[in-house]
């Protein structure tokens, strides 16, 4: 079975092509040019070193989030763009889940993190052993204090993500260890190999019902809504003047 793998929920846009759950080629792009200007070129890149097409791919995968929304949507795009009409199974792939794959080969508890700024960060725990990715947690967007409450009972952790580092001081008393920078962000392998066991499992879609899991209002959305309030307060205030 020969997968296409996207993520662009972080800082970095990534590609990859598998066969099952064997790694064909990878790129990931960084750097000054947005995700929508870097992924579709890395996917014609990788399809030509594989000499494959797009009719070849079996199963279409992305992350669906959560991440940042701009990356989340573009993702969902290019998917959408380039499964449409080819009547292939995808796959809606969680950015959380696929960052615990990064860590597949070594068993233990995981907890993946995406800085969500202001405090907050999604994340969602997992177990692994003998290679096989357990979910133990739902994916949400939570502060980093009632993250490390929720897990100070586990005898160990280690921390996965853009958000790890960024939260390791809330962890702090706590037996957690970051993970190897070289494996702390989702790629599109993570996805693939992710989207390869959600295949396994009947957990596809169709190319139209792919959609984007945000588990946050955006950023502009969030603002106008304090606005609201707090004009609201101010309104409510002036009543007593």
């Amino acid at each position: 079975m020969i997968i296409l793998a996207l993520d662009s929920t972080g800082a970095a846009a990534s590609a990859a092509l598998l066969d099952g759950d064997r790694l064909l080629c990878k790129a990931t792009e960084t750097g000054a040019l947005t995700h929508s200007a870097t992924l579709l070129p890395a996917i014609e890149r990788l399809l030509a070193e594989a000499h494959l097409t797009f009719a070849d791919i079996d199963l279409f995968a992305a992350s669906a989030g959560p991440g940042s929304f701009t990356g989340v949507r573009i993702g969902a795009a290019t998917l959408k763009g380039i499964a449409f009409g080819k009547s292939k199974p995808c796959c809606a792939v969680s950015a959380l889940e696929a960052l615990a794959y990064n860590l597949r080969k070594t068993d233990g508890v995981v907890c993946a993190l995406m800085d969500a700024r202001r405090g907050q960060f999604y994340t969602a725990t997992f177990a692994i052993r003998g290679g096989e990715v357990t979910r133990l947690t739902p994916d949400e967007a939570k502060s980093g204090e009632d993250i490390a409450a929720s897990l100070a009972a586990y005898p160990a952790l280690t921390l996965v993500g853009d958000g790890a580092a960024v939260a390791l001081p809330f962890f702090d008393g706590l037996p957690v260890t970051l993970c190897p920078e070289d494996r702390r962000l989702a790629d599109g392998e993570s996805v693939g190999l992710c989207a390869f066991g959600m295949y396994r499992a009947g957990k596809t879609v169709t190319d139209a019902a792919f959609a984007p899991v945000y588990l946050r209002l955006p950023q502009a959305e969030r603002e106008r809504l304090e606005k609201e309030k707090a004009a609201a307060r101010q309104n409510g205030a002036a009543l007593y003047i």
